[in-house]
């Protein structure tokens, strides 16, 4: 065993060595698989980043409830008589005697892109001083927050950096109406920060929605009170209401957007790690052909077949590895941390962050080391089967 090990070493040792020989070929190899995994890793960080912004915003201590069928809050519509009742039901917390209860109205607005100048879909969010409190991590970060029953809105973040007009202290005209940003919040990078805030009342009086809501929230005296708002609302024929605790809807929310993000990365990777296999294919039958008389001298010496196979495996697998170290770096280099914004399920922009993790990259090398292996495999098969007396005869 220990002279089996010894025989793939030194092949091994000896086919890497020789890369240099074949420079310009073995450097396109590592160059196709490099775009490969980068292209993949980018897909990757892009899905796992809008995954993050949306359900890192969830809490299990929140309920949402949206009419019963709809999937987002856009396809949403809640009554003023839905609230009263909701807010009468068990398991809402309250402070002060109050129900901790937020309807709120989601309505779409225009923004304009930093970036290319084209317009993009924002969502304003009408709601009350109450369901500002409902969300836990936010902060105003510049200014300060709406004053109810006025033209004012705060806006997140991530609005601000991707898109143009909203800067503390603009006015603007949103609906038939001019408005005047106050205030800036931040809420750790979450979709959150991709919304416009401002007064239910006013949202609901500029954008003609009286009296009519799309979404309802509302805090629960803990996780396990979301049962009983459950079986509450599902015992009253008057409010046809949905219930899902906020991490819940978050979560669901992020996978449907994420996992189609990742169904149009890994295609994509796939055909061109096709193209990356042709490419290492020609290189390692080259490598063989070219060592063919030194291949047969150690057969004639002693070393076995699958020494030979497993050494020159090795050098497909050698120059995979590196194509996948420097895609990983290029990938990370490029988009960790880059900003982009994407449709959301209520066909509003939502801002995210790219976001490369240790995980994805594992991901990544697999696809370049299956790459490699796949592109090594048959040449090693032939470098194995050289016959020994045809290559030494052509010396």
């Amino acid at each position: 065993m220990g002279r089996l090990f010894g025989q793939v070493a030194a092949i091994a040792s000896m086919n890497i060595r020789s890369i240099p020989q074949r420079l310009w070929m073995s450097l396109s190899t590592v160059v196709a698989i490099a775009l490969v995994v980068a292209v993949l890793l980018a897909f990757l960080a892009m899905g796992n980043g809008f995954r993050q912004a949306q359900s890192s915003a969830g809490a299990a201590d929140i309920a949402i409830l949206l009419r019963d069928g709809a999937q987002t809050e856009i396809n949403s519509g809640v009554s003023r008589e839905q609230r009263d009742i909701v807010e009468e039901a068990p398991g809402i917390a309250r402070e002060d005697g109050r129900p901790l209860v937020s309807a709120e109205l989601y309505v779409i607005v225009d923004g304009i892109s930093r970036s290319s100048g084209l317009r993009a879909n924002l969502p304003l969010r009408g709601l009350p001083l109450v369901g500002v409190a409902l969300r836990h991590n936010v902060r105003i970060a510049e200014g300060r927050m709406f004053r109810p029953g006025t033209n004012e809105i705060v806006a997140g973040r991530s609005v601000v950096r991707e898109f143009a007009g909203f800067d503390l202290g603009k006015s603007l005209r949103l609906g038939q109406s001019v408005w005047t940003i106050v205030g800036i919040f931040e809420d750790g990078g979450t979709v959150r920060e991709s919304e416009l805030w401002g007064d239910v009342g006013v949202v609901q009086s500029v954008f003609k929605r009286e009296n009519f809501f799309q979404t309802i929230r509302a805090r629960l005296a803990g996780p396990q009170a979301l049962a009983p708002l459950k079986a509450y609302v599902d015992a009253d024929p008057r409010l046809k209401l949905a219930v899902e605790s906020e991490s819940e809807f978050f979560a669901a929310q992020a996978k449907q957007s994420s996992d189609l993000i990742q169904k149009l990365g890994w295609p994509l990777a796939i055909i061109m790690a096709i193209g990356a296999l042709a490419g290492a294919l020609n290189t390692m039958y080259s490598s063989v052909a070219s060592r063919g008389t030194e291949i047969a001298t150690l057969r004639a010496i002693g070393f076995g077949r699958i020494p030979t196979f497993v050494g020159t495996l090795a050098e497909a697998l050698a120059l995979a590895t590196l194509g996948g170290i420097v895609g990983v770096v290029a990938a990370t280099l490029l988009f960790q941390g880059f900003t982009a914004s994407t449709l959301s399920a209520n066909f509003t922009q939502v801002v995210f962050t790219f976001r490369v993790t240790p995980a994805l990259c594992v991901n990544a090398l697999v696809l370049a080391l299956v790459v490699g292996f796949l592109g090594g495999m048959f040449p090693a098969f032939r470098a194995a089967r050289l016959p020994i007396v045809g290559m030494l005869g052509e010396q």
